[in-house]
């Protein structure tokens, strides 16, 4: 029988409540930009484009006095190669290169370097600027990562930048280097850029090297809609400090800030910004778009490298931001695939509305250049892109690139491809204990089950029910997938890890409750009474404070629904599984249940006997700061461990290639012990 194990905690936090213990919870409540700027909230894509798709739409014209909002001066053009600017050697790039700028924007995304994440948790890039300063990515939505890299090097480089959208009224609205204009003047209440900021690129390099310039108005300037945390400058630092010290031109971080705030991925892919190319041209710097729905947020990813692996294939990895915001991430291959091939990629078939993928804007995208033509900036392409771009109403042709990734994009072996599907799906789960409400990261988890459906049919005899058996885990089922366009849950991005505990903690008591019969856990999403049922349970376990309540953290046209939809879902139902799934069953151990930070087992002197299983994890818990060791024999799977402090912050890991992993946790913390890659191993722990 299926059963969720959490009960001892449930127990534990019942008496906790009952001796009066409470959380303090500060608010995060961020005030968004309208008030200060003049504006009506979200600005959308421009109308569709007639068959030119674009290419010769007019923009400002280029003698428009523009010196009290110009944020920065385009002194170059995209297509240069000859100037004396274009021929100096840069960021990724040698002296007389003889390539255009948006070609080596290309080549700087491609430069940038795999790091750790300041969180530990996978990879991400570090930034370098043309003042040899470095700073690991800042922590940002998937849209925001892609607009904050393009911002950053035309503004870098003096280039030509503009995007164009519309307000409420249909008034055409240009974000650019002019600054926030119409055709009129400046828009409503934006800032007038050069009048009211300094701009210290002139600053000789050795002054810059003594002290680099700081705005502290600036730095005080946060995204809104969810947390804006850049905890690789200090915890509770906002995006303007992060741009602050990225740009000797302050103008250019204040324009970030409103950019990102304002646009998303629907101004991205709207012809009027990007245009769609052909799959055997993808290249670094290129933007892939997830669109399945007509409004609201899409999922966005930057094309990071791309490499030729013979008889025309490839293999591109991406980095990828997400909501609420994190460090763009390291997409392999495998993980990168699954998303080029996606219909929410502008491929065939209908979202739930009926909107065909193809029409929504989807696919892959290659920023249009500005040019001046005939007097008036111009957003079109390079000329050499010219054979490569898809007009944004050839729909058969958008539809059909899905398809041909799947033909062209790197294949791997069986047992890798099951391996980097297990650490996509364990990525989506981590990401869910963190914030519980996001609807992105159930997306994932589950088309990654998808693919593993297949391949395991396909390469190691495992039907479906086989493979739920073997690497389901209680909360994909508590955090089931929604139907993003119709339920609220998915626009709520302030969930937090402590919301999380409670959603499983319910559910273990719904268990408890039922006694020997299995009842599919309650779904986390907006239910009949709302939210209500775990709110209650907080508050009964001593967390009631740390219970946030729903909030319209994103743009959200479902706001009013009165019950979220489930997904049609693929997974083998509830209480059909094998109980040997998610480490329970025929392989456990004397610690099991401890499959999650809230369930860990305490710890000390030396335990024999234990085992990581398909899917699983082990908690261990100190009561004491201390040393913990893990014995194993690598040979048979690779374990590795991750420390903990109380209050679930990790603070350390061990990932070697030895029979060994040794970390240092402080009084009352936690090590999770996981296999790489989904290893199955035994081993035991020694606490010193």
């Amino acid at each position: 029988m299926r059963r969720l194990v959490r009960l001892a905690t449930v127990t534990m936090l019942f008496a906790l409540a009952a001796a009066g213990l409470a959380a303090c919870a500060g608010s995060d409540d961020p005030s968004g930009a309208d008030e200060e700027w003049g504006m009506e909230g979200p600005l959308s894509p421009t109308p569709p484009p007639g068959k030119e798709d674009s290419e010769y739409r007019k923009g400002l014209y280029v003698n428009t006095n523009t010196t009290r909002t110009q944020v920065w001066t385009a002194r170059n053009k995209w297509e240069d190669t000859d100037t004396a600017a274009a021929r100096k050697a840069g960021l990724a790039w040698g002296e007389d290169s003889g390539l255009t700028w948006d070609e080596k924007y290309g080549k700087w995304i491609e430069s940038l370097r795999w790091i750790p994440t300041t969180s530990g948790y996978g990879e991400t890039v570090e930034v370098t600027t043309p003042w040899g300063k470095t700073l690991p990515a800042p922590a940002l939505e998937c849209a925001e990562t892609a607009l904050f890299l393009r911002i950053t090097f035309a503004s870098w480089y003096e280039l030509p930048f503009f995007l164009e959208t519309q307000d409420s009224s249909g008034k055409r609205v240009y974000f650019g280097h002019n600054g926030v204009r119409t055709s009129s003047g400046r828009y409503a209440s934006t800032p007038e850029f050069a009048i009211a900021y300094k701009d210290y690129s002139a600053t000789p390099p050795a002054d810059v090297a003594h002290g680099w310039p700081h705005d502290n108005t600036l730095r005080t300037r946060k995204l809104w809609g969810g947390e804006d945390n850049q905890t690789m400058l200090g915890d509770g630092t906002p995006f303007g400090a992060y741009v602050d010290e990225l740009y000797l031109n302050k103008r250019a971080g204040y324009f970030a800030v409103l950019a990102l705030n304002y646009l998303g991925s629907m101004n991205l892919a709207d012809s009027a910004n990007t245009y769609n190319i052909v799959p055997e041209a993808v290249r670094p710097g290129d933007t892939l778009i997830e669109r399945w729905q007509k409004n609201g947020i899409g999922h966005t990813l930057v094309v990071k490298d791309v490499v030729d692996i013979g008889e025309g294939n490839k293999d591109v990895t991406t980095i990828s931001g997400s909501m609420p915001r994190r460090q763009g991430k390291r997409e392999s291959g495998v993980a990168s695939k699954s998303y080029f091939t996606s219909n929410y990629t502008g491929g065939v078939g209908s979202n739930y509305d009926g909107d065909e993928y193809a029409k929504l804007g989807g696919g892959l995208k290659r920023w249009r250049v500005t040019k001046n033509i005939g007097g008036y900036w111009t957003n079109t392409w390079m000329d050499a892109d010219e054979a490569h771009w898809i007009n944004s109403t050839d729909y058969p042709r958008i539809a059909a690139r899905p398809a041909r990734f799947g033909q062209m994009l790197g294949q791997v072996s069986p047992a890798q491809q099951k391996a980097e599907l297990l650490a996509q799906i364990d990525d989506a789960r981590h990401h869910l204990s963190q914030y519980p409400a996001s609807c992105s990261a159930r997306e994932r988890r589950e088309r990654a089950f998808e693919d593993l459906y297949d391949v395991s049919a396909r390469s190691f005899g495992m039907d479906r029910a086989a493979v739920d058996a073997a690497y389901r885990k209680d909360d994909d089922y508590v955090f089931a997938e929604l139907e993003y366009s119709v339920s609220k849950t998915c626009c709520w991005n302030s969930t937090n890890s402590t919301m999380y505990d409670v959603v499983m903690d319910f559910a273990a008591q719904e268990q408890a409750d039922a006694g020997e019969a299995c009842v599919a856990p309650t779904v986390f999403m907006n239910q009949a009474d709302g939210y209500q049922r775990w709110a209650d349970f907080a508050a009964a376990t001593g967390r009631g404070a740390a219970w946030k309540a729903w909030t319209e953290d994103e743009s959200c046209g479902q706001r009013d629904v009165a019950r979220d939809t489930e997904a049609s879902h693929e997974a083998t139902a509830f209480c059909e599984l094998d109980a040997g799934g998610g480490g329970g069953g025929t392989c456990t151990d004397a610690l099991e249940p401890n499959d999650s930070r809230a369930t860990a087992a305490t710890v000390s002197g030396t335990v024999d006997n234990l085992r990581i299983c398909a899917g699983d994890e082990d908690w261990l818990k100190v009561t004491s700061a201390a040393t913990v060791r893990v014995e194993f024999t690598h040979a048979s799977g690779d374990l590795d461990v991750a420390a903990y402090d109380a209050a679930g912050a990790q603070v350390a890991t061990s990932q070697g290639t030895s029979n060994s992993e040794s970390v240092t946790v402080p009084a009352g913390g936690t090590v999770k012990v996981y296999g790489y890659n989904g290893a199955q191993n035994s081993y035991r722990v020694i606490v010193q």
